[in-house]
């Protein structure tokens, strides 16, 4: 019997994060233990087009104008630039939908203690590449864009 009761409070214990499946750990690699920028070159990886090539864009964009924002300045997986990090993994859920070598993964979690502008819900596109899971898109439900639709104009002449 102890066994049973054991599971039972692990299973209400862990976060919702940590049960979503594969495509959800994908995604949940951003977030936790530290928010990592899904822009950095290390994590490129991870990514497929048409993500890969705004990045890119975003690249030639900063090396072109060093002094000046590129096109990405904001962190896409939070739709904001700040957040705290312990309130992000306190409450972060991770919701997976898969079909065949997609899937979709909606991240919802809160930036801040407090605030009503604190909420936020992002839907991130996967693909099954070569048996793991890459990001295609990022779209933000709260505000209303897609990372894959963002203009990136890196020839643009400083104003």
């Amino acid at each position: 019997m102890r066994p049973i009761v054991l599971a039972a409070v692990l299973s209400v214990a862990l976060p919702a994060a940590a049960l979503a499946g594969p495509a959800s750990n994908a995604v949940k690699f951003f977030y936790v233990p530290q928010v990592r920028f899904e822009g950095d070159e290390q994590y490129r990886d991870r990514f497929t087009e048409p993500v890969t090539k705004l990045f890119a864009l975003n690249d030639q964009a900063a090396k072109n104008n060093p002094d000046e924002v590129a096109c990405l300045d904001f962190d896409p997986g939070l739709d904001a630039q700040d957040f705290d990090q312990k309130t992000l993994a306190k409450t972060l859920k991770l919701a997976e939908a898969v079909n065949g070598d997609s899937a979709e993964v909606t991240a919802t979690f809160s930036l801040f203690p407090e605030g009503d502008g604190s909420k936020r819900e992002m839907v991130w596109s996967l693909k099954k590449v070569d048996g793991k899971w890459k990001i295609a898109d990022i779209a933000s439900k709260t505000s209303g864009w897609t990372l894959s639709a963002l203009e990136c104009m890196p020839d643009k002449a400083p104003e």
